[in-house]
């Protein structure tokens, strides 16, 4: 007699809590296998998302309350700086572009820029005596020399490693991801520095900023510029990146570089973006120059700096998670929807804070500020490799390097000219580094730093937010313009349905025929010429 056939149907095994956990995030495969290549990229941003944050909290007040340095004279320095770092960074994007090595475009040059960027980072803390020689003229120019030499070798690390996500990673979610852990890496770098230079500074009962200080701020610089140099050194040795040996560059003219620039300006999402990145940009600027004033100035809590912005980042990071599933779930844009409104929450508080004001809302006024700043960020971050791929649906070409820097071209060039006339500004309404309890300034002097301080960013906040609802490319977006990409690289002819047509043609915002992907292309065979599209 045969043996019974066995009818029961094999129960699936319940997931485990870590493979619950991988799928609520995404992670597909070998945890380790997933995670190390992304690991090795963002490893760098404990240095390029992390060093400039002492700088933005401490230099400001570095330059005007210990070097005693007016506003207008670090305004402009900034100013001068920023224009000189914005054509920088467009050298640098075309370097990258046309770069030959074994290494691949972009990564060799993340190790370079570690060599000037440790002194520099020195430098930026220290006088080394020009100081004390009382000439400002003297102070004037070496502190724009060393902002020079710093932002430059910070250029020749950031710029390629940015570009370098398109190469490495093509998947439209996965890249979330990778900014996700980048943004890990980033509050690693940030946090670390912090903790660091806020406990050797005065801890969380600061005490005024004044020359005595000096040595404090020499300390911090030099233990700093060690911390930050690891980390890029360490992204180069471990993030393997295509060989660029082979890759064919036209000659250098004014033609070629006008007509670069030009197609990425017609690209309709990259002037989307670029929009959003300049008032994004114009907000922060706002802020983040003249908060330190406000605090001292208005608030009169300055010895809660440190404590401040310690529950700030807290805060900041407490949304990445929500930030991270809602761009999982539902799309790119939806972090900034959700967290500009919380952000301009914040800002508004600010407007009505006093030295008479509870210290609470200056804490609830910091949480929601940093809570929510963090969306719109997110936002840029997670869509500039898309722009990439629209770019090369017009030109047929991969252009990380030209995309990222034009928009930092222009971008910090604009954002340069307001710093130095935030600078400006405050020595209009009549500011005085000397002078630093509210009781000393007068009401056009309190006007001018509410004017900067929370007035401003939340004007450009609210058109930042309305340009992020604007925006038009989503997932299934992104996906068709791969598919024919791909397809028209494979075959040189591509097959999509009118509906679609149009639809890319508006994210491009140009006519079909009149970019690569609408263009006619030979295949060559055997035994003749095949020139074919289907509409």
């Amino acid at each position: 007699m045969g043996r019974k056939a066995n009818t029961e149907i094999p129960q699936k095994k319940p997931s485990s809590v870590i493979d619950s956990l991988k799928n609520a995030a995404g992670i597909e495969g070998n945890f380790g296998e997933y995670i190390k290549p992304m690991a090795s990229y963002t490893c760098a941003n404990i240095t390029l998302g992390g060093a400039w944050y002492p700088i933005n909290l401490y230099h400001q007040q570095y330059l005007s309350f210990v070097e005693k340095m007016p506003t207008h004279i670090t305004g402009t320095i900034s100013m001068i700086n920023g224009i000189i770092d914005a054509v920088s960074d467009v050298a640098m994007g075309l370097i990258t572009d046309r770069t030959r090595s074994k290494y691949g475009k972009h990564r060799l040059y993340v190790l370079i820029g570690a060599i000037p960027f440790f002194f520099a980072y020195i430098m930026k803390w220290c006088s080394f005596g020009i100081s004390s020689m009382g000439n400002m003229t003297f102070n004037f120019i070496y502190y724009l020399v060393t902002s020079f030499i710093y932002s430059t070798s910070f250029t020749m690390m950031s710029v390629p490693h940015v570009a370098m996500l398109p190469t490495i990673e093509p998947d439209y979610f996965r890249r979330t991801q990778y900014k996700m852990v980048e943004y890990m890496f980033n509050s690693v770098g940030q946090i670390i520095s912090f903790v660091f230079m806020g406990l050797s500074l005065g801890g969380f009962d600061l005490p005024d900023p004044s020359p005595a200080d000096r040595g404090k701020y020499l300390i911090c610089g030099i233990v700093l510029a060690v911390w930050f140099v690891w980390s890029p050194v360490l992204s180069f040795f471990t993030c393997p990146e295509p060989s660029s040996l082979n890759l064919k560059n036209e000659p250098i003219n004014w033609k070629y570089l006008f007509n670069e620039y030009y197609m990425v300006f017609r690209n309709r999402s990259f002037r989307q973006y670029f929009l959003i990145s300049i008032f994004n940009s114009f907000r922060a600027s706002f802020y983040s120059y003249s908060d330190q004033y406000f605090i001292i100035s208005i608030a009169d809590k300055y010895s809660h700096f440190n404590l401040l912005t310690t529950i700030a980042g807290a805060a900041e990071f407490a949304g990445s998670p929500f930030i991270y599933f809602l761009t999982r779930f539902f799309d790119k844009r939806r972090s900034g929807l959700m967290l500009t409104p919380i952000m301009l929450l914040g800002l508004g508080i600010n407007a009505f804070i006093t030295e008479k004001t509870p210290v609470f809302f200056l804490y609830l006024a910091a949480i929601l500020y940093n809570f929510g700043f963090s969306g719109p960020g997110f936002v840029l971050e997670t869509i500039q490799p898309d722009i990439t791929d629209v770019d090369e649906l017009i030109t047929g070409r991969r252009r990380e390097g030209v995309i990222g820097t034009f928009k930092s071209f222009v971008s910090k060039t604009i954002s340069s000219f307001m710093t130095g006339i935030l600078g400006f500004s405050l020595k209009f309404f009549g500011y005085d580094v000397n002078k630093k309890k509210p009781f000393e300034q007068t009401a056009r002097t309190i006007f001018g730093l509410r004017l900067n301080f929370s007035i401003m960013p939340i004007v450009f906040g609210l058109i930042t937010l309305i340009l992020i609802k604007s925006f038009s490319m989503t997932k299934n977006d992104h996906e068709e313009i791969q598919r024919v990409i791909r397809e028209k690289h494979e075959k040189g002819s591509v097959t999509i349905t009118e509906e679609n047509k149009k639809r890319l043609e508006k994210i491009a915002g140009m006519k079909w025929d009149e970019m690569w992907i609408g263009q006619y292309s030979p295949i060559i065979t055997p035994d003749k010429e095949r020139y074919t599209f289907e509409r």
